[in-house]
């Protein structure tokens, strides 16, 4: 019966195998370290792709907001010196009512029975004036809703233009029933439709005591006077 045979391993041998190995551990703590010694930092591909695309949104939102605050007027132009928001609906406006009140004064001293053709046609000229007013007036509210005050009356503003189409679509269709077919009971409603017309028109321009609570008209003496 035999024995197994056993093998003496030297003692120095396994102390210099645990050295070499530290050493080796030793190095590549040194190679990690001199690889990673400048790394401030990192950030992968994809993230980069990203970053670049949001670049051009974030360039045109910052000139945006910018040029609003800075450069509100010049943001409006074209090179054709033409803006764009409400500065033209509101000068229709004024020129819109002027005609209006002198095509009003006229069809008020030029009688239907002396000059009916006359009265017609400055008639007429009333009505689209009139008509047109509104629009502008409820389209510039539209467009200035954010930094203009008597925009509160918009909502009435285009109830009554709408009320005022209805009433001259019935006032030109009853004036042709009259004039044309001789329909009885035409011109009754062609007065009616007249008449709300008129109402709508007075109660449009009625709104300004709405939009303009706050103003008032002042007449003073100076103080001293100026050569």
């Amino acid at each position: 019966m035999g024995n197994d045979a056993q093998v003496d391993i030297p003692t120095h041998s396994i102390e210099q195998a645990i050295t070499r190995t530290k050493e080796s551990c030793i190095v590549n703590r040194t190679i990690q370290t001199l690889n990673y010694k400048g790394l401030l930092w990192s950030c992968s591909l994809r993230r980069i792709c990203l970053s670049a695309l949001w670049l051009p949104l974030g360039a045109l939102v910052f000139c945006y907001v910018t040029a609003s605050i800075f450069q509100a007027d010049d943001i409006h132009e074209t090179h054709c010196r033409v803006r764009n928001l409400a500065v033209n609906l509101g000068e229709a406006c004024y020129w819109l009512n002027l005609i209006e009140l002198l095509a009003l004064t006229g069809v008020t001293y030029v009688s239907n029975r002396e000059n009916y053709f006359v009265h017609e046609k400055i008639f007429i000229i009333f009505m689209v004036a009139s008509l047109l007013h509104m629009l502008c007036r409820a389209r510039v509210g539209c467009l200035a809703s954010d930094v203009v005050e008597p925009v509160r009356t918009n909502k009435l503003v285009w109830i009554l233009f709408f009320v005022a189409i209805v009433a001259t679509i019935g006032l030109i269709v009853f004036f042709l029933r009259h004039r044309l077919l001789c329909r009885p009971l035409a011109f009754t409603w062609f007065s009616i439709c007249e008449y709300i017309l008129a109402t709508a028109n007075m109660a449009f321009h009625a709104l300004i005591v709405q939009d303009l609570p706050v103003h008032e008209l002042q007449v003073v003496c100076p103080t001293s006077k100026t050569n």
